[in-house]
Parts: structure tokens; sequence; C-alpha cells
């Protein structure tokens, strides 16, 4: 399953688990939908600088450790690496979720994803998980 953005929380570093993702990349389509949903449901803006949260996989912890520094040069803030949680059916599949404040439409989405998967594949990670979004947590430094 691929993570689309539906966070609406009020903070930029919520955890949420999205699941093992099988299928292939994150369409034009379907971000042309999240954008479309996001617009009508949520009390912000999504055409606005927002939290983008992406998310890698990988049964490596040190794989995900390497991929969390490579992406802090890159300008992403980490979250962390989350483990499956007691509803996951791979008890074994870790998750890195790092974040970045940055304005998105659905071309600049579809270029970041480009980025990620490369990202993903350069560094021999199971996988680039998706993506989420929310607004820019105002409190945080």
């Amino acid at each position: 399953m691929v993570v689309l953005g539906l966070m609406l929380s009020t903070g930029c570093s919520k955890m949420s688990t999205p699941t093992e993702r099988k299928t292939p990349m994150i369409s034009r389509q379907q971000i042309q939908e999240m954008f479309d949903s996001m617009r009508a449901k949520a009390k912000w803006s999504i055409d606005e600088v927002c939290c983008w949260g992406y998310y890698f996989t990988d049964y490596d912890r040190a794989k995900l450790m390497n991929a969390m520094e490579v992406l802090k040069d890159k300008g992403y803030r980490v979250v962390g690496i989350m483990e499956p949680s007691p509803e996951d059916d791979d008890q074994k599949l870790l998750m890195l979720h790092v974040e970045k404040e940055e304005r998105h439409t659905v071309e600049s989405l579809l270029a970041r994803n480009d980025e990620l998967y490369g990202v993903a594949r350069t560094l021999g990670l199971r996988s680039y998980d998706g993506m989420d979004v929310g607004p820019v947590n105002s409190g945080r430094k």
C-alpha cells in the first residue's frame, strides 16, 4: 500500500504507519487525487508550504541508518526508524521516516518521488514507500 498523505494532524512530526508496498510507483493520477482530496477536506492549504513526510523500508537497520545520513545531507529532518507494530504482517520490516517543509505542486511532488525512488535504489533499500502531508507546525523550531 502506498502512503498518499491524508495526515490531518497539526504536528509535523507525528509518526504514521504506512504499510508494505507491493504496487508500482505512485502515479500522477494518484497524486492529483490526493491534492484534490486535500483541497476539499483539509482545514489548511496543500498549496502552501507543508510538512511532507517520506518513508523508506528495509530489513537492515544499518542500511536505513546510512539512508538517514544521506537524507540529512539533502536537507531532510529525521523523525526516526519505526519498528513494526503488532498489527503489521511483517514483523521484521523497519521504516525510516524523514520530513521536509516544502511547497509542492502535482508535478514537483512527482519529481520529488522520482528522486526518492532513486535514493532507495542507489542505497539498496527495499523501497521508498511513499509520503504523507500535514500543515507546518508553527510552534516547532
